[in-house]
């Protein structure tokens, strides 16, 4: 064959694009197991993060099973539906099903020097893409014991604030519902001001659609709980 043909260099081209994607495929396929433990193993860290944990030189999977009693699964009503595998539960799929009803929801319980905290997954919109996070409520399902939130794409330096010790330490010991136990959530106010009816931090300077939308994801999922908190 004329290497020097149309023809050569169409199927080179083809023969090379078909065994890169088969190289491609094979690699994919092999490492599918290590990244799927990777990503279950970065939502334990996140989960752990919540509650005040340290994670450096220690092994989260064996902190996760020391702290973590149960991965409930609940409905709208308050229910506990299943006492295991909320944990494979996505939030953001169960919130965006039309249907409130049909949604399931997980909780985790966990247990902190003998004390019992129940965490809650977070999912919302920043200014340049999704949020999400976690909550770590007391026993009486009310006050805030920790908080972690991650991001997508948020400004480094503005909105991408929300990921920092000083943002989220904000959150402890807040209330999430008012002295009437209406469920209110937490308030994020830019410094300075304050908001009457409900606990509040202070919002991120230069960050405040990120700052809004972190308020708004933990009164939108929150509510979702509303029957649960309240039981």
């Amino acid at each position: 064959m004329n290497t020097n043909s149309n023809v050569y260099t169409i199927v080179y081209a083809s023969v090379m694009v078909i065994i890169v994607a088969f190289v491609l495929a094979f690699f994919s396929g092999s490492l599918k197991e290590r990244q799927d433990l990777n990503v279950k193993l970065d939502k334990k860290k996140q989960i752990l993060y919540s509650l005040n944990l340290d994670l450096q030189d220690k092994d989260p999977a064996a902190l996760y099973q020391q702290y973590i009693t149960q991965e409930l699964i609940v409905n709208v009503n308050g229910d506990v539906v299943e006492r295991k595998g909320g944990f494979d539960l996505d939030i953001k799929t169960e919130l965006a099903k039309k249907d409130e009803s049909s949604r399931l929801l997980p909780v985790y319980e966990c247990n902190i020097d003998g004390e019992t905290k129940y965490i809650f997954p977070l999912y919302g919109a920043g200014l340049w893409g999704p949020i999400w996070g976690y909550i770590a409520l007391n026993h009486d399902k009310n006050t805030v014991y920790g908080v972690y939130f991650s991001h997508a794409g948020e400004t480094p330096g503005l909105g991408a604030e929300i990921t920092s010790h000083v943002f989220q330490s904000q959150f402890s010991n807040k209330k999430i519902k008012n002295t009437t136990n209406d469920l209110v959530s937490i308030a994020i106010v830019k410094p300075g001001k304050t908001a009457e009816g409900q606990d509040y931090v202070d919002g991120i300077s230069g960050g405040t659609i990120t700052s809004h939308g972190v308020e708004l994801m933990l009164k939108n999922t929150l509510v979702n709980y509303t029957n649960f908190l309240n039981k």
